[in-house]
């Protein structure tokens, strides 16, 4: 929730921001901070049918919140069930990108064969199919777990 996205703003970018000022005083880097959900209720289905969005799907407007802006992702084909799109929450741009290019954007590297998205989608090592978020974000879960449980094994 809220509580969280503070947190990755001024205590997570606080400390990424004090480790580029470790490496190289003077850089000051400008940051696009976008948090990926996967754990929410929210499905979409194709207009009078029962079937998945097909991947590439991003929806922006009506559902999303009236002044943060945040958007939702199929970046995967429904393999078993409903498939559930990644909610992504703009949290800062620095970069100063104007919030339809985000939409454009996505849609546009999701319907390139060498896109950042999808590529990412499909560069997990342990499955053979495009997952629900990109890559790093798996890598990141499983390197946390794995200190999670060598922090459990030291107590």
């Amino acid at each position: 929730g809220w509580c969280q996205f503070n947190q990755v703003l001024n205590i997570e970018l606080s400390q990424v921001i004090e480790a580029c000022k470790f490496l190289d005083e003077a850089w000051n880097p400008k940051f696009l901070v976008i948090v990926a959900q996967k754990n929410h209720h929210t499905k979409f289905f194709q207009p009078g049918s029962p079937d998945n969005v097909p991947p590439g799907t991003v929806v922006d407007n009506k559902i999303c919140h009236p002044r943060n802006y945040d958007f939702y992702l199929c970046a995967h084909a429904g393999m078993i069930g409903t498939s559930r799109p990644t909610h992504y929450n703009v949290l800062l741009d620095e970069i100063g990108f104007p919030q339809m290019i985000y939409k454009s954007l996505c849609t546009h590297f999701l319907m390139l064969s060498n896109n950042n998205i999808c590529c990412m989608s499909n560069s997990y090592q342990r499955s053979t199919t495009a997952i629900s978020v990109v890559a790093p974000i798996c890598y990141a879960h499983l390197a946390a777990s794995e200190v999670g449980q060598f922090m459990k094994f030291e107590d």
